[in-house]
C-alpha cells in the first residue's frame, strides 16, 4: 500500500509543485491549502506523514502543530522553517516535530520523508529527526550539506553532493542514468549520460575504500546506479 502524505501549504503554487514532485515518487498525496482544512483531512485520512508550511497568521503553523497532536495525530510532522528564531520556537513547543530550513533541495526533503516514514538511516541528532542520516560509516548532514566518512567531512563538489543525496534518498533503488541526469542536473534527457558516469566515478574516488570495487554506490548492469550505504 502506498504511503499517504498530507501536504498543508497555503501557497497554492508551492502546493502544486510539492504534490507533483512527491506524487512522482510514488506517495499518495492529500492536499490542503489552509490549516483548518488540513486538520480535518488529517483526522479523516490518518496520513503517514504531514508536511506543513503556512504563511497565514491565524492559525499559524505552530498552532496547527498543537492541534494535530491534540487531535491524536502522532505520525511524523515536517515543518518548513525560514529562520533560527522559528527553530527555537519549535524547540520550545517540545512536540517532537522535525523541520527543514528553507530554501532547500527537493532531494533533501525526500531524504527526510524517507527517513521519517521508513526509518532510513535510523539516527536522530539533537531532537531534529533525520537532520543527520547515518548509513554505516557514511553520514549525511543535510542541514550543513556535508557528507562524512568515519566522522570526517569529505570534500565534494555541489553536483557530487546532489548526486549522493539523490541516490541516498531511496537506498537500494536503482536510478537509471537518464533519471539521474534529470534529477541532479535538471536537464531533460538528450541521449548523453557520460556526465553521470564521470560524476559517479569521481564520487566513488572520494567515498569508496576501493573505488574500482565499489560497495556504497554500485552499478546495476544495464539499469543504472544504486546507493547501498555499505562500506
Amino acid at each position: 500500500m502506498r504511503k499517504k502524505l498530507l501536504v498543508i501549504e497555503d501557497n497554492k503554487r508551492v502546493l502544486e509543485i510539492l504534490a507533483f514532485a512527491l506524487g512522482r515518487e510514488g506517495y499518495q498525496i492529500i492536499r490542503a491549502d489552509n490549516g483548518p482544512y488540513g486538520l480535518r483531512l488529517a483526522k479523516e485520512y490518518q496520513p503517514d506523514l504531514v508536511i506543513l508550511d503556512l504563511e497565514q497568521k491565524e492559525p499559524d503553523k505552530f498552532d496547527v502543530c498543537w492541534e494535530l497532536r491534540e487531535a491524536g495525530i502522532h505520525k511524523p510532522i515536517l515543518l518548513f522553517l525560514s529562520s533560527e528564531k522559528e527553530a527555537d520556537m519549535l524547540s520550545a513547543l517540545n512536540l517532537s516535530i522535525g523541520y527543514i530550513q528553507t530554501p532547500f533541495h527537493m532531494k533533501e526533503l525526500l531524504m527526510l520523508i524517507n527517513a521519517n516514514i521508513w526509518g532510513v538511516g535510523g539516527e536522530v541528532n539533537s531532537g531534529n529527526p533525520a537532520r543527520f542520516l547515518a548509513f554505516g560509516r557514511i553520514e549525511i548532514d543535510t542541514e550543513q550539506s556535508l557528507v562524512l566518512k568515519d566522522g570526517l567531512p569529505i570534500e565534494l563538489t555541489q553536483k557530487e553532493y546532489d548526486l549522493i543525496c539523490c541516490l541516498a534518498s531511496e537506498p537500494g533503488r536503482v536510478f537509471s542514468r537518464e533519471e539521474l541526469f534529470e534529477l541532479v542536473w535538471n536537464y531533460s534527457y538528450i541521449g548523453e549520460t557520460r556526465l553521470v558516469d564521470i560524476t559517479v566515478r569521481r564520487l566513488r574516488e572520494k567515498i569508496e575504500d576501493v573505488p574500482s570495487c565499489p560497495k556504497t554506490i554500485v552499478t546495476r548492469r544495464g539499469r543504472g546506479y544504486a546507493f547501498t550505504g555499505q562500506t
